[in-house]
């Protein structure tokens, strides 16, 4: 699991740990979250557990905490190179963004702020030289998130079987790269 700490104004994003199980599954049951990531929706503690252990756990994914609490509230992270999307195909030099936030916390612009500090991290730590996001059309919260924090638009994917629905679904493709990000007002 990743030791790395990312603090913003609001939130903090850590690693995950066992502990989070509980936590996770509150949010991660809910079947409005999970599908719009391409997941579907957490059965148990135990599954919440494993998605710990298994997909979470992997270097730079994070938990979302406000300030102040160590309770996750989401997850963002960045699946670099060869963990990216097939759909991507990533060197080692890009990096795919992941993220999900819980209901409750919809709104408030955190998503954002922890999308800006993740790109932060990967260009200034992690010598990224680019940052792609995927989201599926119609995702517009999603697209909101990316927009704001300098991801444009790229090429939009040919349908496949959703992951949970199995229904055909698109994705919009995003980039921001590092020169286009130094001189930009979104740092």
């Amino acid at each position: 699991m990743t030791e790395q700490r990312i603090e913003t104004g609001r939130l903090v994003l850590r690693a995950w740990c066992p502990n989070d199980a509980d936590e996770l599954f509150r949010w991660a049951r809910d079947p409005g979250v999970g599908p719009a990531a391409g997941w579907a929706p957490h059965e148990s503690v135990e599954q919440s557990r494993e998605i710990i252990a298994t997909v979470l756990g992997a270097p730079e994914n994070y938990a979302l905490c406000e300030r102040g609490t160590e309770a996750p509230i989401g997850a963002a992270g960045l699946k670099i190179g060869r963990a990216s999307s097939d759909e991507l195909a990533l060197g080692t030099d890009g990096a795919e963004l992941g993220y999900w936030l819980a209901r409750p916390f919809w709104g408030r612009g955190y998503m954002s702020e922890a999308v800006r500090a993740l790109i932060r991290h990967g260009f200034v730590n992690l010598g990224l030289t680019d940052v792609w996001g995927l989201h599926y059309a119609g995702n517009d919260r999603s697209r909101h998130v990316m927009e704001r924090c300098g991801l444009t638009y790229v090429r939009t994917t040919e349908p496949r079987p959703h992951p949970v629905s199995g229904e055909p679904v698109r994705e919009d493709v995003r980039r921001v790269s590092r020169a286009p990000w130094e001189s930009s007002h979104i740092r």
